[in-house]
């Protein structure tokens, strides 16, 4: 299975797990868990060297945490508290993705305003006066298109500390442990940023959140609005920290409106255009140092991407990478090559025969609604 579609099916049953705890449906919460693990746990399988292994890891890490802690409940819901302190810090990422600027193509108004917004803020707080500098930014845009590799490059920019948050790391079995979640996660980045350690708080797929949803109960409201009241407490004039909440999300659509105005900068990820199409190719055949013979034509497989995200077309270039690879080992599993031979270059025909078999993850609908909601909110351009 295509590793686009193994990332959107992870996202997926995780969504779907915390919505059926959401209503109280233990044994359906537990299965989706389960189905994400081993989804995740399948990319990391065929793609061991991702650049986000780590934050695969981590999440893996916590719905198994979760499976655990739902299957010891012997109630639906408790009320009360879980008899322990929360740890927060469990919710740091102890090693960043090694991600920079550098190493994503294109998308250069969203580098640019992501420097403005935090990086710079971070080199050169004086030059940002009594104004101060925004401290919610939310990504939003289809999957698959550089949402999470944006984020790993802005918290490996500014040297600090990095939360990583889903909403599995948040959601609680016991009535009121959620809200407390939310006020120890921020006072814990406070402290740090007040020690002179720039903060992050990264929250992934922040619709599964702090989305509104018609069957949402009471305390998913309570959630909501501690995270906002946390929001508001950053405004204080008396302490300009460094301390930055960065969302990201597929259905801008879904937030709710007060907690969209805590985030004033809100940068539309949109899929590769034509010209960026061609320097995924060019970038990643040069950065994994794959040959490529005179037949391949980067400017027409750009034109025959048209609707792939960046990491359908990342998906692309190591399935024509495979293929040569896979004849290779049959030939050496014959004896009539030598084990230390190399994989022959890559032709047009290899990477015209992958799109024949990988289609795109994205909807015209997907992009659509995106786009709407890009000329309705998006702040930067």
């Amino acid at each position: 299975m295509a590793i686009p579609r193994l990332e959107e099916l992870a996202r997926r049953y995780a969504a779907a797990a915390v919505q059926a705890e959401r209503n109280g449906d233990r044994d359906e919460a537990i299965t989706n868990y389960k189905r994400a693990v081993e989804a995740l746990r399948k990319i990391l399988e065929l793609d061991p060297r991702t650049e986000f292994a780590k934050i695969y890891v981590n999440a893996i890490k916590h719905y198994t945490e979760r499976i655990k802690q739902l299957e010891d409940l012997r109630e639906p819901v408790a009320v009360g508290s879980s008899g322990g302190d929360i740890d927060v810090d469990e919710l740091i990422l102890k090693e960043k993705p090694n991600v920079s600027f550098n190493d994503i193509v294109g998308l250069e108004h969203a580098k640019e305003a992501l420097k403005r917004a935090v990086i710079y803020a971070v080199k050169y707080p004086h030059l940002y006066g009594k104004i101060g500098w925004p401290q919610g930014i939310l990504l939003f845009g289809p999957s698959g298109c550089g949402k999470t590799m944006l984020a790993a490059a802005t918290a490996n920019a500014i040297e600090g500390v990095v939360f990583y948050v889903s909403a599995a790391d948040i959601m609680s079995k016991w009535l009121g442990e959620s809200e407390k979640k939310i006020a120890k996660l921020f006072e814990s980045a406070r402290e740090y940023a007040e020690r002179g350690v720039p903060a992050l708080i990264f929250i992934d797929e922040v619709d599964d959140l702090f989305g509104v949803f018609s069957s949402e109960v009471g305390g998913e409201v309570r959630v909501r609005n501690q995270f906002l009241d946390e929001m508001d407490g950053l405004k204080n004039k008396h302490k300009k920290l460094h301390l930055y909440v960065l969302a990201a999300t597929n259905k801008p659509h879904k937030l709710d409106k007060a907690f969209i105005r805590r985030f004033p900068v809100r940068i539309y990820i949109p899929p590769p255009n034509h010209a960026a199409r061609k320097q995924l190719f060019e970038h990643y055949v040069r950065e994994w140092e794959i040959e490529v013979d005179s037949t391949v034509d980067f400017d027409e497989l750009a034109r025959l991407t048209e609707g792939y995200s960046a990491s359908d077309i990342v998906h692309v270039i190591r399935e024509a990478y495979y293929k040569a690879v896979s004849e290779l080992i049959d030939l050496i599993e014959k004896g009539s090559m030598d084990p230390r031979s190399k994989p022959r270059p890559l032709s047009m025909e290899d990477f015209l025969s992958t799109l024949r078999r990988v289609k795109p993850s994205l909807s015209k609908e997907q992009v659509r609604i995106a786009e709407k909601w890009n000329a309705e909110h998006g702040t930067v351009i």
